[in-house]
C-alpha cells in the first residue's frame, strides 16, 4: 500500500471509514465480523481508521478500539467530537477535554493521532477550540487536530492558533464544492484533506439501481441523489465511469477514488464498506494510476455532465423523523 502525508501524519493512501459498521446504512454486520473486517483491511495495507463519538452513541469507537488493539502502534486513529452550541471560554476547554477522555476510554488507548471537531459551530469561537487543541497536542493526548466541513475562514483562523493537521469534508466526483477554495487553502497551508463519502454513499460503485429501496437508519432514504428520478438523470456519470473502468481494467469505484488521488498528493479518502470484497476493491484503488491524459479526459467529460441531487446535513437530520 502506498502512503501519503496529511499534515505530519503518514497514512495509507486510502483509509477506512468505520461508521457503517454501527449505523447509517441499514442492518449491519455483527461486532465480531466488523472486527475481522477492520483487521483484514490492515492486512491489505490500510493504516488509517476513522470513527466518531456520535457514531452509535460511542459504540463505534468501542468497536474500533477492540479491532485495532493488537495493532495499535501500527495504525492512525481519527475520531471526532462536538462542542455544545452554548459553550464559551473555559467551558469549551472543559467540554473538549471531557469528550477526549471519553473517546480514549472507549477506544482503549492513551492518545489518538487525529482529533476533529465534527462540525465547526457558528457560536463557538474557532480560536477557543484551536487553543485547547494546542494544549492537548503538547500534552501528548492527541497527535494533531482538524475540522470537518469547514470554510476557508474557519480553517485560517484555527490554523493561525494551532496548525491544523487535516480537514475532513465531503468530496467526490459528485460533490466538488470544496475544489474552489478549501482544497487550495489546504495545499497552501500544508494541511491534509480527507474526503468522507468519496463514493457518494456508494452511488459511484455503479452497483446501485433506481429500483433499490432503503429502510431503518439508512441515510440513502434522505440523500437526494438516491431519489429515483435523480438516479436516472445521473446515469451519464455512471456510463462515464464504466467506460474508464473498462479501459483501466478497474471498477467504477476504483476510477472514482483514483481520480481524487490524482488530484492532489495530500488527499486521502476514507471509503467505508461492510463487505471484504468491497474493502479490497476500495483499497486497491491506490494502485490504479491515471495518466495526465486520462485524468484530463475524465475532467473534460465531467464538465459536460450535470449532477442531480446531493447530501446535506439538513437532509440527514430528517432521518430521525422517519420510521
Amino acid at each position: 500500500m502506498r502512503t501519503r502525508k496529511i499534515g505530519h501524519l503518514e497514512v495509507s493512501a486510502v483509509g477506512l471509514g468505520t461508521m457503517g459498521f454501527s449505523h447509517g446504512y441499514g442492518p449491519g454486520v455483527g461486532d465480531d465480523e466488523a472486527v475481522d473486517l477492520m483487521r483484514a483491511a490492515f492486512d491489505l495495507g490500510c493504516t488509517f481508521y476513522d470513527t466518531a463519538q456520535s457514531y452509535a452513541a460511542g459504540e463505534n469507537e468501542r468497536l474500533v478500539g477492540r479491532a485495532l488493539a493488537p495493532i495499535r502502534d501500527q495504525v492512525v486513529i481519527a475520531t471526532k467530537f462536538r462542542v455544545d452550541e452554548s459553550a464559551s471560554g473555559a467551558e469549551v476547554g472543559r467540554q473538549i477535554r471531557g469528550r477526549l477522555e471519553e473517546s480514549l476510554t472507549r477506544l482503549g488507548t492513551e492518545h489518538v493521532e487525529l482529533f476533529y471537531q465534527h462540525r465547526v459551530s457558528p457560536s463557538v469561537l474557532v480560536e477557543d477550540v484551536a487553543a485547547v487543541m494546542g494544549e492537548l497536542i503538547a500534552e501528548g493526548k492527541i497527535g494533531g487536530w482538524g475540522q470537518s466541513q469547514a470554510t476557508v475562514e474557519e480553517i485560517r483562523r484555527g490554523h493561525a492558533v494551532t496548525p491544523i493537521t487535516a480537514i475532513q469534508s465531503e468530496y467526490s466526483i459528485m460533490e466538488r464544492m470544496f475544489e474552489q477554495d478549501v482544497i487550495p487553502v489546504c495545499e497552501e497551508l500544508g494541511i491534509g484533506f480527507v474526503p468522507f463519502s468519496p463514493l457518494a454513499s456508494g452511488f459511484l460503485s455503479g452497483k446501485v439501481t433506481a429500483n433499490d429501496t432503503y429502510s431503518g437508519d439508512d441515510v440513502r432514504r434522505v440523500i437526494t441523489r438516491f431519489d429515483r428520478d435523480n438516479m436516472v438523470k445521473n446515469q451519464p456519470l455512471l456510463d462515464l465511469l464504466h467506460t474508464f473502468a473498462d479501459e483501466k481494467g478497474a471498477t467504477p469505484a476504483q476510477v472514482s477514488l483514483a481520480w481524487m488521488l490524482h488530484k492532489k498528493p495530500f488527499i486521502v479518502p476514507i471509503p467505508g464498506s461492510r463487505k471484504l470484497e468491497r474493502i479490497e476493491e476500495n483499497l486497491g484503488a491506490a494502485d490504479i494510476d491515471l495518466t495526465d491524459e486520462e485524468f484530463g479526459r475524465i475532467e473534460a467529460e465531467l464538465a459536460k455532465i450535470e449532477i442531480h441531487g446531493n447530501r446535506t446535513d439538513e437532509d440527514i437530520a430528517k432521518l430521525r423523523d422517519l420510521h
